[in-house]
């Protein structure tokens, strides 16, 4: 089964915006292979604006001329991705990471290069054009680069049919498709054809959509179409931000099941913003990293590294190196809040195989806070706290402001 546990790996766009290399993916690959891998990360994606090549921040340069081939695809720029010259796309970059023993990911937009469509490129593998498959009339708000599509045509078909063709020939294992999940009801059609694209192309890809908050009352068509999806828009290292998560996170959590995850967005740690002159690091506090590493491992979410991984400090690495925290991705079920309020939060979740179960207590508070704790329903005979390793549960924890604790109770 695809993505039959959260995917976990990084994403350029926190750090490098538009602007990523090459030689910045790579050094990111080899780093994760390094130090992450063993934990379970394995995901390298790269993000928005691939095919522009004078993309050079967080910004998009509308109407920008992007690289395509003779069919409508985008290519991936060669003066920031030297090993695509001659036509191999992404499949060197591709191929160097599976060497890694990791997996391969791309950004792309829903529709077409508006491009191809004033251009009347064929279709590769049918007997249309792009311009007969783009709908003019269907465009991102915030990028204009792409037209959407006629989804009802079977022009439509052919293009999504042909782009994953592609990707499944240089090697993809993970597509986010953009300026879709919360572009509900109009293009519902949209998500339905990616992904029957994806799933019939021959390989193995995990399809994400975003940006969020994609509406919970599709939540069962989302489940059934993509393996993952946002439920926040672009989530940045701000405590407003994280704190209103958690609304979002009881609303969802119901619906994680090996296949379909609904996702928090990615992990501002570390070195971010890369692309500007003024080069910043994550704004969160450490006590706010655990309080995020925390519920998105809960709730099992998705987990994509933000920073730029080689610059990690010994904290980043320590934060995304617990393998007991991350153990609840593949290792609970059923997580739930009990009780939420503006000043606290606390979670449970069960183990799957019947060992015992997490408690998790949160800080949502602006001051020191004592945080009651429940009364445990089974018996267990030994606990610990997964961020400090104290072997003890009381009735009650002291947290700072915005921190976390999350024990293990083992039967």
């Amino acid at each position: 089964m695809t993505a039959q546990y959260p995917p976990m790996g990084w994403n350029s766009w926190d750090c490098y915006g538009a602007a990523v290399t090459e030689s910045i993916v790579r050094g990111n690959a080899e780093y994760m292979a390094k130090y992450l891998k063993p934990y379970g990360w394995e995901y390298i994606v790269v993000d928005i604006q691939w095919s522009q090549p004078t993309a050079s921040s967080h910004a998009y340069v509308p109407f920008a001329e992007l690289c395509m081939d003779a069919y409508g695809r985008l290519q991936p720029a060669e003066n920031r991705f030297p090993s695509a010259a001659g036509g191999k796309g992404f499949q060197p970059l591709a191929d160097y990471i599976h060497s890694l023993g990791l997996k391969f990911g791309i950004h792309i937009m829903r529709g077409l290069p508006r491009m191809a469509a004033h251009r009347r490129l064929p279709i590769q593998g049918s007997g249309f054009t792009c311009a007969e498959a783009a709908n003019p009339n269907s465009v991102c708000a915030w990028n204009p680069d792409m037209y959407g599509l006629k989804a009802d045509l079977p022009a439509a078909k052919a293009y999504y049919d042909s782009i994953f063709r592609l990707y499944a020939q240089w090697g993809v294992d993970f597509v986010k498709c953009d300026d879709i999940a919360r572009e509900y009801p109009h293009c519902k059609r949209e998500i339905e054809l990616i992904s029957e694209a994806c799933r019939s192309c021959g390989r193995d890809i995990v399809l994400s959509l975003s940006p969020g908050p994609a509406p919970l009352d599709r939540a069962e068509h989302l489940k059934q179409y993509a393996n993952m999806w946002r439920i926040t828009d672009d989530f940045w290292d701000d405590w407003a931000l994280l704190k209103g998560m958690f609304e979002r996170a009881e609303k969802w959590c119901v619906h994680a099941a090996p296949g379909h995850w609904p996702d928090a967005d990615m992990l501002p740690v570390g070195a971010l913003r890369q692309c500007y002159a003024d080069k910043g690091w994550t704004r969160f506090t450490q006590a706010e990293q655990r309080t995020m590493m925390t519920l998105w491992c809960m709730m099992r979410s998705p987990l994509m590294i933000g920073g730029d991984l080689p610059q990690n400090d010994p904290f980043t690495l320590s934060l995304l190196t617990n393998g007991k925290v991350l153990a609840l991705e593949k290792e609970s079920w059923c997580a739930h809040p009990l009780r939420t309020t503006d000043e606290e939060s606390v979670w449970v979740a069960a183990a799957k195989d019947g060992s015992g179960f997490w408690l998790a207590a949160f800080n949502l508070s602006d001051q020191d806070r004592e945080i009651a704790l429940p009364e445990p329903e089974a018996p267990f005979r030994t606990a610990e706290e997964l961020w400090t390793g104290q072997k003890q549960l009381g009735r009650s924890v002291a947290l700072p402001p915005h921190d976390a604790a999350v024990w293990k109770l083992s039967r």
